[in-house]
């Protein structure tokens, strides 16, 4: 069974989708459309802009949401998935393109789950960090003890595990986990804790949004990072969605279910290769690829 995976936030570079626009008629329609949507030359930043420009958040996330959803829109018939998965902002990525929203709609939904984030990123001082070669539950274990906001955030594959809170709570848990063995507790250039009940101001903001658009049942089930099972029920998939923001990105275990439940090859549809990474180390028995558009 094919699985189709989208990236989160991160595999951002510059020229990200110009081969799209340069080669694909309708591509080029959606990155017009895209810039008429959100107000501004998205589509000349991903093209032409600046390391530092495209890491602004309100760039960032739905840069990659758009090279995503046009990749897999121009793949055809060939986006034949029997499944999807996104990790974090790639959650909306894998809807859109599995029919769940419109491009427009999803769209509208990265750049206010974006502009909400960055606010909630303003009002309080936070950050993650990547912890390297430690058991999840021995993280996990300090984030509890560790006084003030720090949970784990992201369980991106076996021993790599991203924590999430306010900077001097994420600090000392790093020192401890250090101190108890972890190989590398590496503070992450991010601008506030992902992920971590310091989203709370920007889950409800999200809330208003999801709410208010229409879902379509998704072409395929959809894991999703909160719940990691199987889901196609609209309403199921909306609550999830919201709460994502303040609930762990349960990646590790989103893969281990979808592989459970039959897939054998992961295809990545977006910008990078980072998926196919984190992929092989949960399960090396699997196929990955980067999806592309047959010639």
């Amino acid at each position: 069974m094919k699985a189709y995976v989208f990236p989160g936030q991160g595999a951002q570079f510059t020229g990200m989708g110009k081969d799209l626009y340069d080669t694909y008629p309708a591509a080029k329609e959606l990155f017009l459309k895209a810039d008429e949507i959100l107000g501004f030359e998205i589509s000349k930043i991903m093209f032409e802009g600046t390391a530092e420009e495209l890491k602004e958040t309100k760039v960032t996330q739905p840069a990659i949401f758009i090279h995503s959803v046009v990749l897999a829109k121009m793949m055809g018939d060939d986006f034949a998935p029997d499944m999807v998965a996104g990790h974090s902002l790639g959650e909306l990525s894998a809807l859109t393109a599995a029919g769940a929203l419109t491009f427009e709609d999803g769209l509208k939904i990265v750049s206010k789950r974006a502009l909400a984030m960055q606010a909630a990123c303003e009002h309080q001082a936070s950050t993650m960090a990547a912890i390297i070669g430690m058991a999840d539950e021995d993280v996990e274990k300090v984030c509890k003890d560790v006084e003030g906001v720090v949970v784990a955030a992201n369980y991106n594959c076996p021993g790599q595990l991203v924590i999430s809170g306010a900077i001097p709570a994420v600090e000392k848990a790093c020192e401890i986990l250090k101190e108890k063995g972890a190989k590398r507790a590496l503070i992450l250039p991010v601008g506030g804790a992902f992920h971590s009940p310091l989203m709370e101001p920007a889950r409800e903001e999200l809330a208003k949004a999801i709410e208010s658009t229409e879902f379509n049942k998704p072409m395929c089930p959809i894991y999703q990072n909160v719940s990691t099972f199987a889901v196609e029920n609209t309403d199921d998939i909306k609550t999830n969605l919201i709460y994502q923001l303040t609930a762990p990105v349960k990646w590790t275990q989103s893969i281990q279910e979808m592989i459970k439940d039959g897939a054998t090859e992961f295809i990545e549809v977006g910008p990078g290769k980072a998926l196919q990474g984190l992929i092989k180390k949960i399960d090396r028995s699997t196929t990955v690829s980067q999806g592309s558009v047959a010639e």
